[in-house]
């Protein structure tokens, strides 16, 4: 990493959609990290955005380009309401500069702004070092492993790390084996 400040963190606006769509379909077509297949049209994405809980964007301190995004909404709903969940694409041009670690750290704060007493991640690709190192150095603990959870552009199947953040100082899971 540079000797640069972190990105700016901001809620997104209109203004950001295009590069917001061109990240996000980015990270869909490289296909080693989201679920989704399919690319969102700028109407799609415009709709998509708009229904999150909150989005925030990275952006660089010189020149204003969006680096990266994050989305955040319910997990679940009723009962498990409280439960967030979010995801987080940067653009690949834009990686190593810390933007992921600014839209993580920013997520956390939003969660907890918006009530929710957990962050959880259902399926971190676990071939996803970089992401999941991240995760690990600001309390993210892994539940888990799901065997072949995720199929790769390949056809081949890659496991899946559900992750855990306690948002209101909940004691750490118990992840101990079932006996």
């Amino acid at each position: 990493m540079s000797n640069r400040p972190a990105p700016a963190v901001v809620p997104y606006s209109t203004e950001h959609l295009p590069a917001m769509t061109a990240i996000w379909n980015e990270v869909v077509v490289d296909g080693i990290a989201f679920p989704q297949e399919d690319q969102l049209s700028v109407e799609e994405a415009t709709a998509f955005f708009a229904e999150q809980t909150h989005c925030g964007v990275a952006l660089d301190h010189a020149t204003g380009e969006v680096l990266g995004l994050y989305i955040l909404h319910p997990n679940n709903v009723g009962r498990c309401g409280h439960i967030s969940n979010a995801s987080y694409a940067v653009g690949s041009k834009a990686r190593g500069r810390g933007a992921g670690r600014a839209l993580v750290s920013d997520c956390i704060q939003q969660a907890r702004t918006h009530g929710f007493k957990v962050l959880q991640f259902n399926a971190v690709v676990a071939t996803n070092t970089v992401a999941r190192k991240l995760y690990e150095s600001l309390g993210f603990v892994q539940l888990g492993t799901i065997p072949d959870g995720f199929r790769m552009p390949d056809g081949t199947y890659e496991d899946i790390c559900p992750y855990y953040l306690s948002l209101w100082g909940c004691p750490k899971p118990d992840i101990s084996p079932v006996p």
